[in-house]
């Protein structure tokens, strides 16, 4: 998971939820324009990698995800910092199969358990192994979140710890020969987008092995 710095909401939602004043609208009456202003702002300050598990994503392939579900916070529906773009795209009811990240966790919340990539810290609840699992920090305090929020996302399925094992397995080749500092420069530039605004997909496990060094 890597943290996600929220940007300013689109003026276009502002303007709408303005309009809607304390009406109490349902998803599926939203806008379709300021819907896809809301999708393009998640995915430019995303870097347009999935907000749990870190694939690349566009807008073909992700979901509006409400961090807190809106059947439980109706209130939140449409409050921008409550809005994160998650892999899987947006059909809820046959959604891609293995499921995981946003449709896998639903409408299930734990304000204690599930941590947010929106809170600065979300990195140090995780770790990671050289065969591609993800894995609770060491540290006991937040180790029943990790593990929690691991579980509900389902971000240990086969699929993701394959993914997760080849990204680490290029970036051990890549460093072969290299100094410490060119291995630090190296980790510095994966936790930064490229010139068309992407993070590498799994930019942050790379960055945890490169930081091992």
């Amino acid at each position: 998971m890597k943290y996600i710095n929220k940007s300013q909401e689109p003026g276009s939602l502002t303007v709408w939820n303005r309009k809607q004043g304390k009406k109490i609208s349902n998803w599926k009456s939203f806008n379709k324009s300021v819907k896809e202003d809301v999708y393009q702002s998640l995915l430019r300050e995303q870097g347009y990698i999935c907000c749990y598990c870190g694939i690349n994503i566009s807008r073909r392939n992700c979901h509006v995800e409400h961090f807190r579900p809106k059947s439980k916070y109706q209130d939140l529906t449409f409050t921008y910092t409550n809005l994160i773009a998650s892999c899987q795209g947006e059909d809820e009811v046959r959604p891609t199969k293995p499921v995981h990240c946003g449709h896998k966790k639903t409408n299930w919340f734990d304000d204690d358990l599930m941590i947010s990539p929106l809170n600065p810290q979300c990195v140090n609840y995780f770790r990671y192994s050289g065969s591609g699992d993800i894995l609770p920090t060491n540290d006991v305090e937040m180790q029943i979140a990790a593990k929690t929020t691991i579980d509900i996302l389902a971000l240990n399925i086969d699929k993701l710890r394959k993914m997760r094992r080849v990204a680490v397995d290029a970036v051990l080749e890549m460093i072969e020969g290299l100094s410490d500092a060119e291995v630090k420069l190296l980790a510095e530039g994966y936790q930064r987008v490229d010139d068309s605004g992407k993070y590498t997909p799994f930019s942050m496990v790379v960055s945890y092995f490169l930081n091992q060094f």
